[in-house]
């Protein structure tokens, strides 16, 4: 497996003449980093004007490896290939550099550039990038990987002291600014500078290819990877090192790297959707920075958010007075740390009464209203108190838990509350302070346990009785002065008492269903499947030319083709496929087919836009502007993997990919809209696509223009 590495971006407040500088005082070794041998230049190349500097190093490094393994690989010193471009014309320097050792074992490759910071010329931006593929080595790859990684990590935390070492030097010896390059007064002849170019070119033409992560060349190597203290002002779609220490805390060079490389993943398949860096990081926590795990799990909140419309929650949605009246919980100031308290008195609360009078699907709407107002106020914390707030912190107060508390409906609803915010909510609990804790609670606590995940279980601290006014107790964690006062604190807490909500405010299941409660139906997108044999077809009528179909959907299971068709008379009524040829039920999804199997296309209707194939997982949005009224037909038609062209044999990916799409089957999630010319303008402001469910986790959106038509692919 290749590991790889992305690093933030470093700015370093001066010059990048004098940064250069420093750098060059770290050859041909540095006692900063002992591994780091020494260093021999086997190749150089100069222009005449000195615009152009490539230098080419052999650097000898001694690994911290066991003597055994040396012993066993034959060899005590590992070298590596280093190419430096520098680029004073442009201000830049690119850092290529490879092993030489055990090449054809293991392949090493790391890319460093500094360059000018886009908005400051007088600061310098640096960033790396590397990547580490072990084919084989004696059958000790595994800890050879630990190793690499290892001093790898080690190099890039000692890099950041490197500059400021040189820098420093070179303050002491009065040096604190370096001209910039200048061309010759005496320009060369045109023979001259076409020669040089075209040596210039042909050197970086032969530079290794960088690829990405987990080496021991370039910055560890040759390059001195520090920020003396790096400065907020990146391109927008860049992280720097400032900003991650200031707003995301103390992260690890590896940690930065898994942030970096997910939150680019969701650049490229999300369009600018992508939700606040605060976010992303939470999943990569609760799936300990594993990439694959985080990045599955998270596709699966932001479809679930963007389906049901999460992110507007707190502007749309009031709750009704029976949960202003009886549900007792609320905020309260904050704890220690600055992370927001939330008080529930759950023995207070009658969970059966607010069960029977409001339905499971409010009291889930409350929570999540609850859990993104804590986003809200863990940002504004953060802003206040100057450090890193992600999460919050829960105090539960059970005096008056009884076996009431127990009724199974209302233990059913808490269950499924608790895997709703444990699917989307992941690492937004800092702690739970459960007080009073009665003989009952471990029966409660038997039920729910088991749908806690073990992280979050850590987090708990419990006191029965009176403990939590004793040592280690709430005053360890809270502040005397905002305790609550039914606590024995000074503080008067503003949550709802609490108490048993009136039967006469109970309603029937049906009642609860006219009154159209359901969350998860309450949505503008709508769900289908999509068959074998068995594609789903939408019909949209157009009555004047030059009209604007929009479309948004997501690929939530296989692969389908989307299609786009013109007919100028009416299909026949819908007719919703019963499957029964393929002996397939479709819960949770229809299935309608609109275009007659006796029509062909270019006699009956026609094809007005290229079949856009579509991956699971990816969002699309797009529109196109009609030239005819009529008819139009929105087709997702399952998608079959193509047949290798060499071999009648299928190859190996298309195999495992068909394994997995179960039954033939493929789900998708769609919204389309027609709007008149005059009132789209490219920016697809009808659909919630540019916005649609993240418009609060996420830090920026994305507008298109189209001319014609057009259709936005997420990969």
């Amino acid at each position: 497996m290749v590991q790889k590495y992305q690093s933030p971006v470093r700015v370093y407040k001066h010059p990048f003449e004098l940064i250069m500088a420093a750098y060059e005082r770290r050859f041909p070794t540095c006692p900063l980093i002992p591994m780091f041998v020494d260093s021999d230049i086997v190749n150089e190349f100069r222009s005449e004007d000195g615009a152009i500097h490539v230098v080419e190093r052999r650097c000898k490094l001694d690994i911290d490896a066991p003597r055994l393994l040396k012993k066993i690989a034959g060899v005590d010193y590992v070298y590596f290939v280093q190419k430096n471009s520098l680029n004073a014309r442009e201000r830049t320097l690119h850092i290529e550099a490879h092993n030489e050792t055990f090449a054809n074992r293991v392949v090493i490759r790391e890319h460093c550039c500094y360059t000018v910071h886009p908005e400051n010329e007088d600061w310098t931006c640096f960033e790396q990038s590397a990547s580490l593929d072990i084919k084989s080595f004696f059958g000790f790859e595994s800890t050879v990987e630990k190793i690499a990684m290892k001093q790898y990590t080690s190099n890039i935390k000692k890099g950041k002291e490197i500059i400021e070492y040189y820098l420093h030097q070179l303050e002491e010896e009065g040096i604190t600014f370096v001209p910039r390059w200048a061309p010759p007064r005496l320009a060369p002849s045109a023979e001259t500078a076409a020669s040089c170019r075209t040596q210039a070119a042909a050197l970086a033409d032969a530079l290794p290819e960088a690829a990405q992560k987990e080496g021991l060349g370039g910055e560890a190597l040759g390059s001195a990877s520090g920020a003396a203290e790096p400065a907020a002002g990146t391109p927008d779609d860049k992280l720097d090192a400032d900003y991650i220490k200031r707003y995301l805390g103390d992260l690890t060079p590896l940690q930065e790297s898994c942030l970096i490389r997910l939150r680019q993943w969701l650049q490229e398949t999300h369009k600018g959707k992508i939700p606040k860096d605060e976010h992303i990081l939470r999943f990569l926590r609760a799936r300990d920075f594993n990439i694959d795990k985080a990045r599955e799990v998270m596709c699966q909140s932001l479809t679930w958010r963007k389906q049901h419309q999460v992110d507007y929650i707190l502007d749309t949605w009031r709750p009704p007075q029976v949960l202003q009246d009886y549900y007792a919980g609320g905020w309260h100031h904050h704890d220690k740390d600055g992370r927001p308290l939330y008080v529930l008195r759950l023995g207070q609360m009658d969970t059966k009464g607010l069960v029977r009078a409001l339905g499971e699907e409010a009291l889930l709407r409350y929570v999540l209203s609850i859990n993104e107002e804590g986003l809200r106020r863990c940002e504004e914390n953060t802003k206040v108190f100057g450090r890193p707030i992600s999460s919050w912190t829960c105090l539960v107060d059970l005096e008056g838990l009884n076996m009431r508390h127990l009724w199974r409906p209302g233990v059913k609803a808490l269950l499924r509350i608790i895997e709703v915010v444990e699917a989307n909510y992941p690492e937004t609990l800092g702690r739970l302070l459960i007080l009073r804790a009665p003989r009952v609670f471990p029966v409660l606590w038997t039920l729910v346990s088991p749908f806690i995940d073990d992280n979050t279980r850590r987090k708990f601290l419990i006191y029965a009785g009176n403990d939590y006014q004793g040592p280690g107790g709430l005053l360890d964690y809270i502040d005397k002065e905002i305790i609550p006062d039914f606590l024995g604190g000074e503080c008067m807490c503003e949550v709802p008492e609490g108490g048993l909500v009136p039967k006469s405010l109970y309603r029937t299941a049906e009642e609860l269903e006219n009154e159209d409660l359901k969350l998860w139906t309450e949505t503008i997108y709508q769900s289908a499947s999509v068959f074998k044999g068995a594609p789903h077809e939408i019909l949209i009528q157009v009555v004047d030319a030059s009209s604007v179909i929009t479309w948004d959907f997501d690929v939530c299971k296989g692969d389908v083709v989307f299609n786009i068709y013109h007919s100028k008379r009416s299909p026949q009524p819908p007719k919703k496929d019963s499957l029964g040829a393929h002996s397939i039920t479709c819960p949770g999804g229809n299935n309608v087919q609109l275009i007659d199997r006796a029509w062909q296309l270019g006699r009956d209707y026609s094809m007005v836009e290229s079949p856009l194939t579509c991956r699971e997982g990816e969002s699309v949005q797009g529109s196109h502007v009609t030239r005819w009224p009529g008819f139009y037909i929105l087709q997702w038609r399952f998608h079959s993997m193509p047949a290798c062209a060499a071999t009648s044999l299928p190859r190996v990916d298309d195999v495992l990919a068909s394994l997995q799409v179960s039954s033939h089957k493929c789900k998708v999630m769609y919204y389309t809209e027609v709007i008149g010319s005059e009132d789209f303008r490219g920016s697809m402001t009808s659909l919630e696509s540019s916005h649609s469910g993240f418009s609060q986790l996420s830090a920026a959106t994305t507008s298109s223009s189209q001319s014609h038509s057009s259709s936005m692919v997420s990969r």
